[in-house]
């Protein structure tokens, strides 16, 4: 499981969590009824228009540890999340997972394989219980014929993509495994500006997402918590000097 637990000393470690849920509601509030207003995607559609988009849309459940969909399967559906958390990974022949992102709620899964007609590029796997909403290519490509605007929202979601991958492949040139495992923790710890913050995940999902082994994070953790930057409690960390953590990753403070 993947959480993100906001503390302030001594308060109890229940106190803030921020679960998929939480954070859909802090990005935008969705409207009574409007599961799509929240989303940047289809935010600047009429209501009628969205309530329509929603009518055609088919409601999914996944539970923590399905995958939703397999790197080269036929991209036929968008996945609009409402509420848990999804790994996005892509996988090598020896079976090493990279992952590329993880997503929350309001974010969207698919709107590449959509655009193209082609294979879907990576995997999905839900790292929490999940629902979501699935519309169809077919749909899809319909809303975008009537409502050309939503392209701008489409190409925003395509630039922050080719952004974030861009971002990525620089950090595996330019910063070590311990500089890309800060850099990991800094980004799950998101803008949250409370002294502590705990990060519910297990190791190997870390090793996944800052590109290492166990056994070379672990040892890039051991070094951080020695110097006074985090601590771990089972199979949370618990950081308490992200401006140290930016630092080691070579991120402005």
């Amino acid at each position: 499981m993947l959480r993100v637990i906001v503390r302030a000393r001594g308060s109890s470690p229940c106190d803030g969590v921020l679960t998929g849920e939480d954070r859909s509601v802090e990005h935008r509030p969705s409207e009574p009824g409007d599961p799509l207003a929240g989303v940047d995607m289809f935010a600047g559609l009429e209501p009628d228009v969205r309530q329509r988009v929603t009518a055609t849309a088919v409601p999914r459940t996944y539970r923590k540890g399905q995958l939703l969909f397999v790197e080269n399967d036929p991209g036929e559906s968008l996945i609009i999340l409402k509420r848990g958390a999804v790994a996005v990974f892509r996988t090598a022949p020896t079976g090493e997972r990279a992952v590329l992102t993880v997503a929350r709620p309001p974010d969207v899964l698919g709107e590449v394989s959509l655009l193209d007609a082609s294979t879907r590029s990576a995997s999905a796997e839900a790292i929490e219980d999940c629902q979501a909403l699935a519309l169809s290519r077919a749909a899809f490509m319909d809303l975008v014929h009537s409502n050309p605007r939503i392209l701008d929202a489409v190409m925003r979601s395509v630039g922050a993509l080719i952004r974030r991958l861009t971002e990525q492949n620089a950090d595996h040139v330019f910063l070590d495994l311990p500089g890309r495992v800060a850099k990991t923790l800094v980004r799950l710890a998101g803008e949250n500006q409370a002294p502590m913050i705990t990060i519910e995940l297990n190791q190997s999902q870390l090793a996944e997402m800052a590109g290492g082994s166990r056994q070379s994070v672990n040892q890039a953790i051991g070094s951080f918590a020695s110097r006074g930057w985090l601590r771990t409690e089972g199979r949370r960390i618990v950081v308490t000097d992200v401006a140290a953590l930016r630092r080691r990753a070579g991120m402005p403070s």
